[in-house]
């Protein structure tokens, strides 16, 4: 690849794009268009998605500079300046959520009957009361208050919980200030309705604020000389050496107890904090002030979530959207034979992903069904899917399962299920050594008059029937023959049998993926040079690949017309002279999360259109096993085209990236409004009841962010 395309102001930092993606999501906490309540979900979404941030990202380019490691990123910039950048940008958006908070939501919630009590020096003397006997009878019994002096030593503060420190002396007695602290206990709710004192009111305090009222009940013999809230965030990546590690299991579940001992890398405390007190927290921590984050409101704004399912304020919500079912599939008939008259796309969440559930249950009750085989990355709480697979290999199938254990702080969840499926007697195997598994496949061998047929289930999202309520994914069930044997292959090769030397239909991460990326986006460049239609639309989460960004560099340059759906990160600029003017780069954060990869390349005229798990990054395309899959029924590929136009034709939830590498709302003077998941909603809605097997109306979804 040319020169020319490797200069640095060529490439937004990764971890600046994922800021300005956060930007994003709290743009919908403070649109005023958008119902009351739903802005807290956004604003909820913005702190958990920051914590993960901070755990991850902001952990990791700590560990680089402690490794005194400074070579700069595809943007120039060394880990030292990296963190400089975030570290303004960080505390410039945790301002602007606070500001949200106080400015814009609480003001609003009130006037719509619903009281926050933000500070226990508010409540009326009848509140007083009750407040004092709830923490007498609920919250006392619970807390584990702890002082620091010469024989007790500072204690482990977990990662991410909510805490009270405070300076306490000892009653009439002059000398030094002591430490005590007490943690926020997480097993009681945050959230304590307050008897109202008005009508069509509803009154609310925090937990924290209950403790810290009543204080003085904890340290019997002290004086409470200041108490203020303080929550820490901790390095939680895991360093898992798979080669030394005998037993991965063990290894991981070992690395899990770590993450509450990480180094802390962020410190939030209450705004007007004892600066004495502050001082003890910054020494014992070890944490500069950079890292200190003074907060003018609540702690920890994932409360929020919580404060979301509050009775009485349905007319403050969107209408829960119901998942529709699929008209190919009717309820309650014989899934293979269905599958086997065609090809059938599933457009989550519009669609229900109940299919994808029944497709594993018939295969454990099937008589005629050999083995189940299937890659587990994330799964729900109470799986129904491990349910099904349990029940097949208890009724005799032959079931292997690739669960990924290393789906970050997914590892708990995922370790519980492996030993639960091993019980049963799955053959339950963990992947390729160095690589996570982050493909979503499903294999069902069956019997058939005519021989062995394979079914097969491909997929851009987990296997989670929770989230798949909440993320936009499309997945393919086929039987096709060619398939079939590449889902035999990749099964073959994690369980660590063989590679096949070509693949029919597949293209797997980390051996072949990339090279067919980059030799489709060369096709489109060629075809542009020869004055033949040359189109690429590709919707994704994250761009970040340096040599996918060089090769759409390359084919802007000659003429490729480039529109990008990225509802993340994206390192790639456009409007650069010469470069990039050919591209266009969008990102929808609507009520559902977007999640599904669709990529389609005009190749001339004879189109062809793939989904599949991988997105255009490094990690996805290097050190994962992952799948794309081609859509090659005509009739599909509409379906996946209408989908791709849909996200094109958005004016209400699309941010669109300009030269100067700012997100803008799409400006609406002179269009018709269009908002493409409300209309997904409506199209599935439609053509359920056309197929009359739907009695459900409703409309918009529920919201949710990665």
């Amino acid at each position: 690849m040319s020169e020319k395309y490797k200069n640095p102001e060529y490439y937004t930092n990764r971890e600046m794009s994922w800021v300005l993606f956060n930007n994003r999501v709290l743009s919908e906490a403070r649109d005023k268009q958008i119902p009351l309540f739903e802005r807290l979900k956004f604003l909820s979404i913005t702190a958990s998605n920051l914590d993960e941030f901070f755990m991850v990202r902001v952990a990791s380019l700590k560990d680089m500079v402690n490794a005194k490691y400074n070579k700069p990123d595809i943007s120039g910039k060394t880990p030292i300046e990296q963190l400089e950048m975030l570290d303004k940008a960080t505390h410039e958006l945790v301002r602007n959520q606070y500001s949200t908070y106080k400015r814009s939501l609480v003001p609003q919630l009130l006037q719509n009957g619903l009281r926050i009590i933000e500070h226990h020096e508010e409540l009326t003397e009848e509140e007083e009361r009750f407040v004092d006997h709830y923490f007498m009878d609920h919250v006392y019994p619970v807390l584990t208050p702890m002082a620091v002096d010469s024989s007790r030593p500072f204690p482990l503060i977990r990662n991410k919980s909510l805490n009270i420190g405070a300076l306490v002396s000892k009653k009439k007695e002059e000398g030094d200030l002591e430490f005590a602290t007490v943690q926020v206990p997480s097993v009681l709710p945050r959230i304590v309705p307050v008897p109202s004192e008005r009508e069509n009111q509803t009154t609310v305090i925090l937990l924290e604020e209950i403790i810290e009222r009543n204080m003085d009940k904890l340290f019997l013999n002290y004086d409470i000389v200041c108490a203020h809230p303080f929550r820490i965030m901790r390095n939680a990546d895991l360093t898992i050496d798979e080669d030394e590690a005998e037993d991965l299991l063990q290894e991981i579940e070992r690395q899990l107890k770590k993450r509450q001992w990480g180094e802390v890398i962020r410190l939030e405390v209450e705004d007007g904090t004892d600066k004495r007190l502050l001082k003890t927290l910054k020494n014992e921590l070890v944490i500069s002030e950079e890292g200190i984050y003074r907060i003018d409101g609540p702690l920890d704004l994932t409360f929020l979530m919580k404060m979301y399912s509050l009775e009485g304020f349905e007319r403050l919500k969107t209408e829960k959207y119901v998942p529709q079912p699929v008209p190919e599939l009717p309820a309650g008939e014989d899934i293979f034979e269905h599958i086997r008259q065609g090809d059938i796309l599933l457009h989550h969440p519009y669609q229900t992903f109940m299919p994808v559930v029944d497709f594993i249950r018939q295969a454990a009750k099937d008589k005629d069904v050999l083995a189940i085989k299937q890659t587990l990355y994330r799964v729900s709480g109470n799986s129904p899917i491990i349910a099904a697979l349990a029940q097949a290999a208890e009724n005799g199938k032959q079931v292997s399962v690739l669960v990924e254990l290393k789906a970050r702080f997914d590892e708990e969840n995922n370790i519980v299920w492996a030993r639960k499926l091993e019980k049963a007697g799955c053959h339950v195997i963990y992947g390729l050594v160095g690589l996570k598994t982050h493909s979503k496949i499903t294999l069902i061998v069956r019997k058939e008059e005519d021989g062995i047929r394979r079914y097969v289930h491909l997929g851009t999202g987990n296997y989670n029937d929770a989230t798949a309520k909440l993320y936009t994914d499309v997945g393919l069930l086929t039987c096709s023959e060619a398939i079939g044997e590449d889902a035999t292959a990749v099964f073959n090769m994690l369980s660590g049998y063989s590679e096949p030397l070509t693949w029919n239909k597949l293209a797997l991460a980390p051996l072949w993926l990339k090279k067919k990326f980059l030799h489709l986006i060369e096709r489109e460049k060629k075809h542009a040079m020869e004055g033949n239609p040359a189109h690429i639309i590709a919707k994704m989460n994250s761009l970040c690949d340096k040599d996918i960004m060089e090769a759409l560099y390359d084919a802007s340059s000659q003429g490729v017309r480039i529109e990008l759906i990225v509802r993340g990160i994206c390192c790639l600029r456009v409007g650069i002279p010469g470069i990039s003017e050919n591209i266009t780069v969008r990102s929808i954060v609507g009520n559902f999360l977007e999640h599904s990869r669709i990529f389609y390349f005009e190749n001339g005229g004879r189109n062809e259109v793939y989904c599949g798990s991988a997105d255009w990054m490094p990690r996805n395309l290097d050190r994962r096993v992952e799948i794309l899959f081609p859509i090659e029924n005509e009739a599909l590929k509409k379906k996946l085209m209408h989908i791709l136009e849909g996200q094109l034709r958005d004016t209400e939830k699309a941010h669109i990236l300009n030269e100067k590498g700012v997100y803008e709302k799409v400006d609406k003077r002179g269009k018709t409004l269009y908002n493409s998941q409300e209309a997904f909603c409506e199209e599935a809605i439609l053509a359920a009841k056309e197929e009359d097997i739907t009695n459900h109306h409703i409309f918009i979804p529920e919201t949710h962010h990665e």
